[in-house]
Protein backbone atom coordinates (compact mmCIF):
# COMPACT_ATOMS: atom_id res chain seq x y z
CA UNK A 1 0.00 0.00 0.00
CA UNK A 2 1.06 3.86 -0.32
CA UNK A 3 3.17 4.62 2.17
CA UNK A 4 4.80 8.15 2.89
CA UNK A 5 7.06 9.02 5.98
CA UNK A 6 8.50 12.58 6.52
CA UNK A 7 11.07 13.28 8.69
CA UNK A 8 13.45 16.22 9.23
CA UNK A 9 11.33 18.74 11.40
CA UNK A 10 11.96 20.08 14.38
CA UNK A 11 12.49 23.14 16.10
CA UNK A 12 14.86 26.29 14.73
CA UNK A 13 15.63 29.55 15.61
CA UNK A 14 14.53 32.81 13.12
CA UNK A 15 16.58 32.85 10.16
CA UNK A 16 17.19 29.37 10.13
CA UNK A 17 17.25 26.68 7.89
CA UNK A 18 15.86 23.09 8.12
CA UNK A 19 15.55 20.31 5.23
CA UNK A 20 12.19 17.89 5.31
CA UNK A 21 12.53 14.27 3.80
CA UNK A 22 9.24 12.39 2.44
CA UNK A 23 10.00 8.30 1.65
CA UNK A 24 7.31 6.92 -0.31
CA UNK A 25 6.63 3.20 -0.72
CA UNK A 26 3.94 1.10 -2.06
CA UNK A 27 3.87 2.92 -5.99
CA UNK A 28 6.29 3.82 -8.59
CA UNK A 29 7.19 6.87 -7.54
CA UNK A 30 9.00 7.96 -10.34
CA UNK A 31 5.73 8.35 -12.48
CA UNK A 32 3.67 10.59 -9.96
CA UNK A 33 4.31 14.33 -8.97
CA UNK A 34 4.80 15.08 -5.09
CA UNK A 35 3.72 17.71 -3.35
CA UNK A 36 4.65 19.14 0.27
CA UNK A 37 1.98 20.74 1.93
CA UNK A 38 1.81 22.56 5.42
CA UNK A 39 -1.27 23.08 8.51
CA UNK A 40 -0.70 26.26 10.78
CA UNK A 41 -2.97 25.89 14.30
CA UNK A 42 -6.15 26.83 13.59
CA UNK A 43 -5.50 27.09 9.88
CA UNK A 44 -6.50 25.20 6.60
CA UNK A 45 -3.91 22.97 5.04
CA UNK A 46 -2.00 25.08 2.20
CA UNK A 47 -0.08 24.04 -0.65
CA UNK A 48 3.99 24.46 -0.28
CA UNK A 49 5.30 23.59 -3.78
CA UNK A 50 4.67 20.59 -6.18
CA UNK A 51 7.23 18.77 -7.87
CA UNK A 52 6.78 16.94 -11.80
CA UNK A 53 7.88 13.81 -12.24
CA UNK A 54 11.06 15.26 -14.17
CA UNK A 55 11.95 17.20 -11.28
CA UNK A 56 10.41 20.67 -12.40
CA UNK A 57 9.36 22.78 -9.19
CA UNK A 58 5.82 24.09 -9.33
CA UNK A 59 3.42 25.69 -7.43
CA UNK A 60 5.23 27.50 -4.88
CA UNK A 61 3.43 29.76 -2.74
CA UNK A 62 4.22 33.60 -2.72
CA UNK A 63 5.38 33.41 0.87
CA UNK A 64 7.46 30.56 0.59
CA UNK A 65 9.37 31.50 -2.84
CA UNK A 66 13.23 32.13 -2.58
CA UNK A 67 13.05 30.74 0.45
CA UNK A 68 12.11 27.20 0.00
CA UNK A 69 13.38 24.52 -2.25
CA UNK A 70 11.34 21.24 -3.05
CA UNK A 71 13.37 18.71 -5.37
CA UNK A 72 13.19 14.91 -5.61
CA UNK A 73 15.54 11.87 -5.78
CA UNK A 74 13.84 8.91 -7.97
CA UNK A 75 16.40 6.79 -7.40
CA UNK A 76 15.45 6.61 -3.52
CA UNK A 77 12.13 7.52 -4.23
CA UNK A 78 12.36 10.52 -1.83
CA UNK A 79 10.87 13.92 -2.31
CA UNK A 80 12.45 16.79 -0.16
CA UNK A 81 11.79 20.25 0.89
CA UNK A 82 14.58 22.82 2.23
CA UNK A 83 13.69 25.39 4.37
CA UNK A 84 16.21 29.00 4.34
CA UNK A 85 15.15 32.03 6.15
CA UNK A 86 12.51 30.36 8.34
CA UNK A 87 9.89 32.93 10.14
CA UNK A 88 7.67 32.11 12.95
CA UNK A 89 4.97 31.91 10.76
CA UNK A 90 6.21 28.77 9.01
CA UNK A 91 5.56 27.42 11.62
CA UNK A 92 3.35 23.96 10.85
CA UNK A 93 2.85 20.49 10.32
CA UNK A 94 4.39 19.67 7.15
CA UNK A 95 2.85 17.14 5.19
CA UNK A 96 4.11 14.84 2.03
CA UNK A 97 1.51 14.34 -0.72
CA UNK A 98 0.82 12.40 -3.77
CA UNK A 99 -2.29 11.43 -5.73
CA UNK A 100 -1.83 8.17 -6.84
CA UNK A 101 -4.68 6.38 -9.03
CA UNK A 102 -7.06 9.23 -8.03
CA UNK A 103 -6.73 8.87 -4.27
CA UNK A 104 -5.02 11.50 -2.31
CA UNK A 105 -2.65 10.00 0.14
CA UNK A 106 -1.09 12.02 2.95
CA UNK A 107 1.65 11.11 5.74
CA UNK A 108 1.86 11.22 9.14
CA UNK A 109 3.26 15.08 9.03
CA UNK A 110 6.39 16.21 10.68
CA UNK A 111 6.62 19.58 13.23
CA UNK A 112 8.22 22.71 11.94
CA UNK A 113 8.74 25.29 14.81
CA UNK A 114 10.28 28.65 14.66
CA UNK A 115 11.20 30.30 17.57
CA UNK A 116 13.83 32.35 19.73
Amino acid sequence: QVQLVESGGGLVQPGGSLRLSCAASGFTFSRYAMSWYRQAPGKERELVATITTAGVPLNYADSMKGRFTISRDNTKNTVNLRMNSLKPEDTAVYYCNAVVGGTRYWGQGTQVTVSS
